[in-house]
């Protein structure tokens, strides 16, 4: 990691030195800055000799394509500086290598060694396999599940799928009990796929928009509609495909989310982050409806209404053996 960008990093300062010598506005600075570097005891090559040796490295046949191309890379150095602001070596060296594939150059905060572990300041030890190459990685493993590539390759792709589920449920859960307050009649979560078998479910409380009475045609619809998603996520479509199923993009980005590597990088923390916290919700829901046999909005309302009394102790000796 450090030797990429480390290269990297000699590339771009190359290409920016090329770059603003080329397109410099006037020799007058350039002699300016190469006499105050003589003059801090620093060898400078005159300036003759600097724009002699660019001259025919471009007239050379063995050396021109190269120096247009690095005149090329730094004319669009100039561009981002005058963008930014400033010329800042050391940003573009990174985003240049994220772009490249070294991961861990694309998010510094999150990913590599230096990233933040799960026991902050206290953690001594990382294992090894457990690199910061990959999103959301604390350096937490202490039943050493991942230390096989391959089991941890399924396991972060499990992970992964399961977070953006729950992202999904843990909405899902809620959104009924919302509308409720808007005026709907929609049942409670955990009672909704029940009632398929009694009056059928209405998608909204409408029967005009999904009057669903079969079971097995749910069932069926679901599993044609996911076993055709996850095949296109595999393997590609009329729409195009991907070399990571797990992040596919193309189709599956329309709002572009994945254009930026840098953003990507960091949105892939963001995602993993909220799904873990999403599948410790589902977690949660289970446990109210179990317990109180209510919704977690109606929970969530009856606690706020008296908060001494409604809470998790209220509730703790109901599953007590004997009482």
């Amino acid at each position: 990691m450090k030797l990429s960008i480390s290269v990297a990093a000699n590339v771009a300062l190359a290409v920016a030195l090329v770059g603003m010598v080329a397109y410099s506005s006037g020799s007058a600075k350039l002699g300016n800055g190469i006499r105050a570097a003589s003059a801090r005891g620093i060898t400078a090559t005159p300036k003759v000799s600097i724009r002699g040796t660019f001259q025919q490295a471009a007239m050379n046949p063995a050396t021109a394509k190269r120096f247009q191309t690095l005149v090329e890379a730094g004319t669009v150095i100039n561009q981002i500086a005058k963008i930014d602001g400033r010329l800042n070596i050391e940003e573009i060296a990174r985003e240049t290598s994220c772009v490249m594939g070294v991961k861990d150059a694309c998010n510094v905060e999150w990913y590599g060694a230096n990233r933040p572990k799960y026991l902050g300041p206290f953690q001594s030890y990382t294992p090894s396999y457990l690199t910061g190459e990959f999103p959301g990685d604390y350096g937490w493993d202490s039943a050493g599940l991942s230390a096989d590539p391959i089991t941890f390759k399924g396991y972060r792709e499990t992970e992964v799928i399961h977070a953006r589920w729950a992202m999904l449920g843990a909405l899902g859960c809620l959104f009924p009990e919302l509308l409720n307050k808007a005026g709907f009649n929609l049942p409670v979560w955990f009672k909704a796929g029940g009632t398929i078998f009694d009056q059928g479910i209405d998608y909204l409380g409408n029967p005009n928009l999904v009057h669903a009475q079969s079971a097995f045609a749910v069932l069926t619809t679901q599993v044609v509609l996911m076993g055709a998603s996850e095949a296109y996520r595999f393997n590609g479509g009329p729409l195009g495909s991907s070399s990571d199923p797990l992040y596919p993009g193309g189709a599956f980005d329309p709002l572009g989310f994945a254009k930026d590597p840098s953003k990507l990088a960091e949105l892939k923390v963001k995602e993993i982050k909220n799904g873990r916290l999403a599948m410790f919700s589902m977690l949660g829901y289970y446990v109210q409806a179990i317990a109180t046999g209510k919704g977690p909005v109606e929970n969530w309302l009856d606690h706020l209404a008296d908060p001494t009394h409604v809470n998790g102790f209220a509730y703790a000796t109901q599953f007590t053996p004997g009482q």
